[in-house]
């Protein structure tokens, strides 16, 4: 439970983070979905230890 928690952190930052460099070019859109991935995934384990751990 607790890597699909992280699963769908990374996978909702990463496409945030697209969306916001996807206005400026390919490059900082996979910079910024790579950036909003490891975030996602740091919060998405850490809101299902303080919820669930």
């Amino acid at each position: 439970m607790r890597k699909i928690f992280g699963m769908i952190g990374t996978t909702v930052a990463g496409s945030v983070g697209w969306s916001m460099g996807m206005y400026v070019g390919i490059g900082t859109a996979v910079v910024l979905s790579a950036v909003g991935s490891g975030v996602g995934l740091y919060y998405g384990i850490k809101l299902f230890d303080h919820w669930l751990g």
